[in-house]
């Protein structure tokens, strides 16, 4: 049950991102904007259609394959439940519960029976186009239960979202607190589903009617906000005041490394709202920090009710939504000064219990931990498949397999076969037993491709390690064997700012977990080999490529950080996989200008992957042309 109700809450990531765009059409038209009525009205063209647009995201998300046809069930599904259900009872009005169960039914009956096959008479209506006839007779079927069950149902959810809505400081409260406790298990969605939109209704001077708090609030109901206020002192001042207390606490020789990484996703919490990528930094190390972290996330939200403060927001309680509501706002400076106060409450706790209790936030980990991370991959996510794949158990031992933004999501047939030591050695930032089957590991942002390449293998059933040869002969080369690299086998690949790897605004990098090497600010826009050698991994994103010299030692060029977003836009491959290079061959050519603002850096890590015992000296920092060389020295 708990992997299912993830599995909702994943899907329902879908309806949610059309928020930003609706929250923003909705608040443009107001009469203190543009006083432009038709945009308003478009925007709440989407808010008021939530149900359906619920049904069509959960079909979807529930789908194996993502389909447009389990999309196509879910909104039939809605329809038919819907209408066939006030047939009976005029008074009917589901809400979003009506979206979420025509999307669960969808998705549900997609994966069921979206292969199905009929005689060549009726083989027209197999597969895909079965799935919409076999949802809408189902949606009949429980449309007509529904017609006598949902009254007293839709009673009882009128009456629990009237007791939260009017519960004062104690529904605030517990609300924050479990918004908080429930992100590490994937539920909070669903929770906020309900609580945004629809819990409460507001009917306006037109007639129009809205429901949940954000709706409500955008819309003008003066009794709307005191759910969403509370969260703006917490994501604008209060983690971000948080990574300040990890920075100070953290070691001085490891500032440097984390201290670039705690200043982005502060700022991104500070300016958006999104919160993820702070809470996940502590949230498996210091799992006491999270709690209390949830704690004064209710704390924050009791004061701004308190203090008959509303805000709201359209997606997330950054400066941006803060900004963009604040004249429809009661008390918004006020809640600016509770942040301020907040965020000193943050970095105090934070910092005294970091330090007291010696807890291992980023930049404080053990230094046995650090040195026994596992190096081993070749610079490609199949390697990196390979050793997740081994470390949970091979592939017998994984039933079902998935990932949302930053975890891979399975089902496990035994879990004493999870090696979870191999798999935070990999770089795993944690590892979470939900249920006997249930388990998930959070990656990261390359969660995705993990899962992709771990996907192909499963796929393929290939068990062989990518160190090994086709017919499954010892590797050609020994693992202990001594690489060297001479100064002058080097070239700088491009030119611009050479600087010690520890330096790169990423973590993954910094501390060394894709090996050793250094990083560039590169000021030309071509790339070229550094090596004489041969490509080995042309990434399909172009966004970095692996080469390996004649000597046998794997080189990675990462071109940026968080480049694989942009899909090989403003990339140029000059070179295929396979191909000989040698010094100053042309591999990648990079329009700067067009993808710098687009991504948090554009400085390129290059890293040595495979070098097993051999030390890495780099003699030359600061600006450097292209091709220059005794740039670094590899000896045992």
């Amino acid at each position: 049950m708990l992997n299912f109700l993830q599995r909702i809450g994943k899907s329902l990531m879908f309806p949610i991102a059309t928020l930003p765009a609706a929250a923003l059409l909705v608040r443009l038209g107001k009469e203190d904007m543009l006083d432009i009525p038709f945009i308003t009205a478009a925007g709440n063209g989407i808010l008021g259609n939530l149900a359906i647009i619920f049904a069509i995201g959960i079909a979807m998300g529930l789908s194996h394959d993502g389909s447009g046809g389990a999309a196509l069930a879910g909104a039939i599904g809605y329809l038919v439940l819907t209408e066939g259900a006030q047939s009976i009872d005029p008074d009917i009005d589901m809400k979003v519960f009506g979206g979420v169960i025509a999307g669960i039914a969808g998705g549900l009956l997609y994966n069921k029976y979206y292969n199905v096959k009929f005689p060549d008479w009726l083989a027209f209506f197999g597969g895909k186009r079965f799935v919409p006839i076999i949802t809408s007779l189902v949606m009949v079927a429980t449309a007509f239960v529904l017609g006598f069950v949902w009254p007293p149902v839709q009673d009882g959810l009128d009456a629990l979202g009237n007791w939260i809505l009017n519960a004062g400081t104690a529904g605030v409260g517990i609300y924050g607190v479990l918004n908080r406790l429930l992100i590490p298990v994937g539920l909070h969605h669903v929770m906020n589903a309900v609580i945004w939109f629809d819990f409460g209704t507001f009917t306006t001077a037109s007639g129009e009617v809205f429901h949940g708090e954000i709706n409500r609030f955008l819309n003008g109901d003066p009794e709307a906000g005191y759910f969403l206020a509370g969260f703006f002192p917490v994501m604008m001042f209060g983690l971000p005041a948080a990574c300040a207390a990890m920075y100070v606490a953290a070691k001085k020789e490891r500032k440097a490394a984390v201290g670039g990484l705690l200043f982005s996703i502060a700022f991104t919490s500070f300016l958006t709202g999104v919160t993820e990528p702070i809470e996940f930094s502590f949230m498996f190390l210091s799992p006491l920090l999270y709690v209390v972290h949830a704690l004064l996330t209710g704390v924050s939200m009791i004061a701004a009710y308190l203090l008959d403060i509303r805000h709201g927001f359209g997606f997330s309680a950054g400066l941006i939504d803060y900004l963009l509501n604040f004249t429809l706002a009661q008390n918004p400076l006020l809640l600016a000064g509770l942040g301020i106060v907040m965020g000193a409450i943050y970095f105090v706790i934070f910092y005294f219990l970091i330090i007291k209790l010696d807890l291992k936030t980023p930049g404080r980990e053990d230094e046995d931990m650090e040195e026994d991370e596992i190096q081993t991959e070749k610079g490609d996510y199949d390697a990196v498949a390979y050793h997740y794949i081994e470390a949970l158990g091979g592939m017998n031992n994984i039933e079902s397999l998935d990932y949302c933004t930053t975890r891979l999501r399975m089902q496990i047939t035994d879990q004493d076969k999870v090696d979870e030591k191999k798999l935070k050695r990999l770089g795993a930032r944690g590892v979470m037993k939900m249920s006997k089957k249930n388990l998930q590991v959070i990656v990261g942002t390359t969660v995705e491709f993990v899962a992709d390449a771990m996907r192909k293998r499963m796929d393929r059933g290939d068990t062989e390690s990518p160190d090994e040869t086709v017919d499954g002969a010892a590797p050609c080369e020994d693992p202990t064997s001594e690489k060297a690299l001479g100064g002058e086998d080097f070239a700088l690949p491009i030119e611009g700012r050479v600087m010690e790897l520890r330096e790169v605004p990423d973590e993954v990098f910094a501390q060394g977990m894709m090996g050793q090497g250094f990083a560039i600010d590169p000021s030309g826009d071509t790339f070229t080999s550094p090596v004489e050698g041969k490509v080995v991994n042309v990434f399909p994103t172009k966004h970095a490529i692996g080469l390996e010299t004649e000597t046998g030692i794997e080189i990675l060029i990462h071109i940026g950080l968080d480049t694989v977003k942009l899909q090989g836009e403003g990339f140029e491959l000059l070179v295929e996989d396979g191909q000989a290079v040698t010094k100053g061959t042309p591999l990648i050519k990079v329009d700067f200008d067009k993808i710098r603002d687009k991504v948090p850096s554009i400085v390129t890590p290059i890293v040595f992957t495979n070098l097993n015992g051999e030390s890495l000296t780099l003699h030359k920092t600061g600006n450097q042309d292209s091709q220059t060389t005794n740039i670094v020295t590899i000896q045992k």
